[in-house]
C-alpha cells in the first residue's frame, strides 16, 4: 500500500494514474470528488472503492488485500473490491464503488456505481424464517438473509427492550462517556421496517415445537417457521451472596444494563469491580475515565493469565495500576452492603457502585428443552446446523468443530457471533457454507489496544516478538501447543494480525 499526495492534498484519482504505480496486489489511496478512495490492482484488473471502513472508520488502504477483497486493519471487516459489499462482519454496510477505465496504461476513476440488488430468492427457499435472539448473531443473520435476496417472512424475536446494539462499545466508549447513546443501536427501527424484518422486542420464547415447526412465546402467541435460528447468546453469571441484589450492584450485557450503569456512574465516586475478565477490566478503565476511584477484586493475581499469558497479564495489571486502579487478588467478595464490599479476608472496600464481571453461561435451555444435542452449548456441525434438521445455532451458544484443534469449541466473541449469524443465514438458504472464519476479538483499555486472532483454550508456549513495555508498544504474541500455532495476539501490528488471520483460515480450508 502507498499513500499518494498531490501538491494540494490526496491524489485525484479521477485524473490519470499510471497502472505501473500500483503493484500487482497493491493499493494506493486518493480521492474522487472529495471522497477518500482506495485504488487496488489484481493482475490486469483495477478496482476503486471507498477507503473508509463502515464499521468504525478504519483506513482500508492500510489493510490487506486477499484475492479480490480488502480487510480492514482495525477489526478485520472484509469488503469486495468488485462491488464494495461488506462480506464479513463487523462491518454491515458496503463502501461505495466506482467504475475504473483503463486507457494507454493509465487508470481513470469515473462515476460512482449503483449497488446491484441480488435477485429474489427462489421458491425452494424457506417460506418463513424465525430468529430467536436480537444480539450480534441474530441481527447479522437477519440482515444477511435480506442481502442474499431472501424474500420470505422473516421474524426476529428479541427478549431485549431495544433494537440490536453495538455491545462491544457498551463497556468501552459508551461507559467511558466518549460515545454518545445515539451511536449504540446498530440500526434504527425504520431500517427493520424497510427491510421487512419483523423485529419483536420484549418477546421471550417459552418453548420450541420441533415437530410442528413453531415457537411459543411466554405470552401464549406462536410463530411457525420453515427454518429456525437460535441465537439466544449468554447470560451473566450472577453472584449469590448477601447484598448481591442491591440496586447499586450492576451487570453489563444489554443496552438497558448499560443505560442503568451509566446513570449510576454519573452519581458515583467509588466503584468496586468484581472479576478481572475482559469485561471487568474494560469497565474499570471506563470508570477511571470518569474519574471514579476503582478497586478490582479477583481470585487470580495476574488478570487474563490463562488467555494471554503471564507477561501480557502482568502488563495489563500494571497498566491499570498506573491509572489508579487498586487490585485485591487471591480473594472473593463475601458480602455487599449499601456502602461497601466485604472480601473473604475481612477487608472492606468502599463502594457506591458495584459491577460484577465473573463470566457468562450459554443460554441453551430452550435448545435443551426442545431435545437438541447440548454439550456445554448447542452442538452444531460445520454448517452451524443443530442435531435437528432445519434448526441452526450461532453465537455464544454454538459449539462447533474447529478444524485447527480438531475439537469442538464455543467462543464468546462479538465478531464470531456476527460472522456465524451470516454463515447460518446463507446455509438456511441452502448454500452449504462452512464456518471457517478465524475467531477474532479486540479490547481497548485506556490508550492500549490488543487484537487477538485464533483460539487457544490450552497452550504450552507463548512467544513474544517485539516490545510491550516502555514507550513503544509494538509486538505479537504467538500461542501454540505441541508446535502448532493456535492464536496470535498483537499490539499495533495490524498487518501481522491480518496475515495471521488469513493463514489460519487457509489452514482450516
Amino acid at each position: 500500500m502507498s499513500d499518494q499526495m498531490g501538491a494540494s492534498g490526496p491524489r485525484d484519482l479521477s485524473q490519470a494514474t499510471p497502472i505501473s504505480d500500483i503493484p500487482d496486489g497493491g493499493m494506493l489511496s486518493g480521492q474522487v470528488g472529495g471522497e477518500p478512495v482506495l485504488l487496488a490492482r489484481r493482475g490486469s484488473e483495477v478496482f476503486a472503492i471507498g477507503a473508509t471502513c463502515t464499521h468504525y472508520g478504519g483506513p482500508l488502504p492500510e489493510g490487506l488485500m486477499v484475492d479480490d477483497t480488502v480487510r480492514c486493519p482495525w477489526h478485520h471487516a472484509c469488503f469486495s473490491l468488485r462491488t464494495g459489499e461488506a462480506l464479513r462482519a463487523p462491518a454491515l454496510d458496503p463502501v461505495s464503488c466506482w467504475r475504473v477505465e483503463q486507457k494507454d496504461g493509465k487508470a481513470f476513476v469515473r462515476e460512482k456505481l449503483a449497488a446491484k440488488p441480488k435477485p429474489s430468492s427462489p421458491a425452494a427457499h424457506p417460506k418463513s424464517i424465525v430468529i430467536v435472539g436480537g444480539g450480534a448473531a441474530g441481527n447479522a443473520a437477519a440482515e444477511m438473509l435480506r442481502r442474499e435476496g431472501y424474500g420470505g417472512a422473516l421474524t426476529v424475536l428479541s427478549a431485549d427492550d431495544s433494537v440490536p446494539c453495538d455491545r462491544p462499545n457498551l463497556s468501552k466508549g459508551y461507559l467511558a462517556g466518549t460515545a454518545q447513546a445515539e451511536s449504540i443501536p446498530l440500526r434504527s427501527p425504520d431500517f427493520y421496517q424497510a427491510q421487512r424484518i419483523d423485529l419483536r422486542l420484549r418477546a421471550r420464547v417459552a418453548a420450541i415445537d420441533t415437530r410442528g415447526r413453531s415457537v411459543r412465546l411466554e405470552d401464549g402467541s406462536a410463530h411457525s417457521y420453515d427454518a429456525l435460528l437460535l441465537a439466544t447468546g449468554a447470560d451473566p453469571v450472577r453472584l449469590d451472596l448477601p447484598g448481591s441484589t442491591l440496586p447499586h450492584v450492576h451487570y453489563l450485557r444489554s443496552a438497558a444494563d448499560a443505560r442503568a450503569l451509566v446513570a449510576k456512574a454519573q452519581a458515583s465516586k467509588r466503584a468496586v469491580v468484581i472479576g478481572a475478565s475482559f469485561i471487568g477490566l474494560e469497565v474499570a478503565a471506563s470508570l477511571r475515565a470518569r474519574e471514579i476511584a476503582v478497586d478490582v477484586a479477583a481470585p487470580h493475581a495476574i488478570p487474563m493469565e490463562k488467555i494471554l499469558g503471564k507477561e501480557v497479564g502482568t502488563f495489563i495489571r500494571k497498566l491499570h495500576e498506573q491509572h489508579g486502579v487498586k487490585f485485591h487478588v487471591g480473594t472473593h467478595a463475601n458480602s455487599i452492603d449499601e456502602r461497601a464490599v466485604t472480601l473473604e479476608d475481612g477487608q472492606r472496600l468502599d463502594a457506591d457502585l458495584v459491577v460484577v464481571g465473573i463470566g457468562v453461561r450459554p443460554a441453551s435451555a430452550l435448545a435443551e428443552q426442545a431435545g437438541l444435542a447440548v454439550d456445554r452449548g448447542v452442538v452444531v456441525n460445520e454448517y452451524l446446523e443443530t442435531s435437528v434438521p432445519g434448526i441452526f445455532a450461532a453465537g455464544d451458544i454454538a459449539r462447533w468443530p474447529d478444524a485447527i484443534t480438531g475439537e469442538r469449541v464455543r467462543i464468546e466473541h462479538w465478531v464470531v457471533a456476527e460472522r456465524q449469524g451470516q454463515t447460518a443465514a446463507r446455509n438456511m438458504l441452502g448454500q452449504r457454507s462452512r464456518f471457517d472464519s478465524a475467531p477474532f476479538f479486540w479490547t481497548d483499555q485506556y490508550d492500549f489496544t490488543l487484537v487477538y486472532v485464533g483460539h487457544a483454550e490450552r497452550w504450552d508456549k507463548a512467544e513474544m516478538d517485539g516490545q510491550l513495555e516502555g514507550d513503544k508498544r509494538d509486538c505479537t504474541i504467538t500461542y501454540s501447543r505441541a508446535g502448532k500455532r493456535l492464536a496470535v495476539a498483537s499490539v499495533y501490528r495490524d498487518q501481522a494480525s491480518l496475515q495471521a488471520e488469513v493463514e489460519m483460515e487457509r489452514a482450516r480450508g
